[in-house]
């Protein structure tokens, strides 16, 4: 199982859009007028309802076993960084004013390395993933 991959469901509904489901993050969901467009859609629904669960402090769900009828839905890096550092943030018990104290920045740019919005240099959501004793892994498989 990748830990930032997540299986989606696409069916057409009666009115004849294409509907992105995802068992893992009910919250996330998107339509569209063709297949290709649904598809292009769902990782931005992912990443909001993703963002909701980082602004209610609630866990980020694991990816169940995705099946052969399934789409895999793999989250940008910059943004599987992010929700990583926020994960080990979130067990570790630490705060934003605690990760601040631990890299020498201040809370607001912590809160800009957890913002899945803001293009942040992976290096430092990289040094702030080490600072909790992790380490950024990125693998490459063949489409």
């Amino acid at each position: 199982m990748n830990r930032f991959i997540y299986p989606a469901t696409l069916v057409v509904d009666t009115a004849g859009f294409y509907l992105v489901t995802f068992p893992d993050i009910p919250e996330a969901g998107t339509d569209a007028e063709t297949r290709e467009e649904a598809i292009h859609e769902a990782p931005d629904a992912l990443i909001a309802a993703l963002g909701g669960y980082m602004e209610a402090k609630r866990a980020i769900p694991l990816p169940s076993q995705i099946t052969q009828d399934q789409l895999r839905v793999t989250l940008p890096i910059l943004v599987a960084a992010k929700l990583a550092l926020y994960e080990a943030m979130r067990t570790a018990k630490v705060t934003n004013m605690e990760m601040g104290r631990r890299l020498g920045i201040s809370e607001s740019a912590v809160r800009r390395l957890l913002d899945l919005d803001h293009r942040s240099h992976i290096a430092h959501v990289e040094a702030a993933l080490a600072t909790l004793g992790h380490r950024l892994v990125v693998e490459v498989h063949a489409a």
